[in-house]
C-alpha cells in the first residue's frame, strides 16, 4: 500500500504542476513562453497546445467560458431507511 500512496503523491503532484504551468503559458509571451512549454513537454511528451483550449472551459468564478455548460453537480445521496 505504501507504493500504491507513493505512486499517487507524484500524480498529484505532476498535475498540480501542469495546472500551474498552463496557467503561466496563458499569459506567457516570448522567450519565457519557449520555457514553460519546454517544461509542460518534460512533464507530459504527447500534450499540445490544443489541449490547453479544452481545459480552459470555466473561468476562475466557475461561469462558464465560450457560451460552454458548467459541469453538472451530482444530487445528494438518500438515506436508507
Amino acid at each position: 500500500m505504501v507504493e500504491r500512496r507513493i505512486e499517487l503523491d507524484r500524480r498529484y503532484h505532476r498535475k498540480a504542476k501542469m495546472r500551474k504551468l498552463k496557467a503561466k503559458l496563458v499569459s506567457a509571451t516570448g522567450e519565457d513562453r519557449e520555457k514553460v512549454l519546454y517544461k509542460i513537454k518534460r512533464l507530459s511528451p504527447f500534450w499540445t497546445e490544443a489541449s490547453l483550449a479544452q481545459g480552459l472551459v470555466t473561468a476562475k468564478d466557475g461561469a462558464p467560458v465560450n457560451g460552454e455548460e458548467a459541469p453538472k453537480k451530482k444530487a445528494p445521496a438518500k438515506k436508507k431507511a
